[in-house]
């Protein structure tokens, strides 16, 4: 078994991820809960050919921002990816699960996206040429392998903390209300989690809230306002196949496989979670 997640944050060290061909591709992998949130577009996901990118542009109808087939006359402009973006352009490759994924990201969390977005921008304006800092690799790791976790209870917060991954995972907490995914961002979590059984990692922003609906606006506004962010040690793992039915076998021998449930590295220290802002 494999462990794996998309921007060189795997248990087993980075490595160039290839996606399955689409006609081999089971519909069922659909039906895991970490594509709950493009799981309306299941035609796009699930029919016999790939939509060309203009009808993808036409089906989603994105606000502000055109997909747009990337190809040699499109990057001649010699812009950034981002900076494109921030122009009314999302560079989208044909026939391409990595891209198509995004499309659906930004269809179904687009307040996050347009965060990041102007937030990279912001970033690319300051750097030389060719250059990057430590908040353009935190923003880049968590729009490829970002989840959003809303958690009621200081104890699993704890627990997480000290990543007693045992007691994070005990099925009480998740099936009572005590810490829940709200939303898996990273649309390469997504690309990798087409072949079934991976290990794959999450990169965490967590939001303390009663309220599942406040928090893609909490986490939003602290993107665009450079509150997180701003370091990949920020980010916190989350090992999704730890997530009660999420994998097969969860048995503990699972759980004690140290590869993928990593110990906590010494002075490692995470933010804690975002508050909602009071509606005044």
């Amino acid at each position: 078994m494999t462990a794996a997640t998309a921007a060189g944050g795997d248990a087993g060290g980075p490595r160039r991820f290839i996606p399955p061909l689409r006609a081999a591709v089971d519909a069922r992998v659909f039906d895991h809960p970490l594509f709950a949130g493009v799981r309306g577009f299941a035609d796009l996901l699930a029919g016999p050919g790939w939509p060309a990118v203009s009808m993808l542009d036409a089906r989603l109808a994105l606000p502000g921002v055109q997909l747009v087939e990337q190809d040699a006359a499109l990057l001649a402009d010699g812009l950034h990816y981002e900076t494109r973006i921030a122009q009314g352009r999302i560079a989208t490759r044909a026939d391409n699960w990595h891209d198509l994924f995004n499309a659906l990201v930004w269809a179904s969390l687009p307040s996050l996206k347009r965060a990041l977005n102007a937030q990279q921008c912001r970033h690319i304006a300051a750097m030389a040429p060719g250059q990057r800092n430590r908040a353009q690799a935190a923003l880049t790791q968590f729009d490829e392998t970002g989840v959003v976790v809303q958690v009621r209870d200081p104890a699993v917060l704890a627990a997480w903390d000290a990543h007693d991954w045992r007691a994070l995972f005990e099925p009480s907490h998740w099936q009572g209300g005590g810490i829940g995914i709200v939303a898996v961002f990273g649309h390469a979590l997504m690309e990798q989690a087409l072949l079934p059984g991976r290990l794959l990692v999450g990169k965490c922003v967590l939001v303390q809230a009663q309220e599942e609906a406040a928090c893609i606006d909490t986490v939003a506004r602290a993107i665009g306002e450079g509150g997180v962010l701003g370091d990949p040690l920020q980010l916190r793992p989350l090992p999704l196949a730890g997530i009660p039915g999420w994998h097969e076998q969860q048995d503990d021998a699972f759980y004690g496989n140290a590869d993928y449930f990593r110990p906590l590295r010494a002075g490692r220290q995470y933010p804690p979670p975002l508050l909602p802002t009071p509606i005044l």
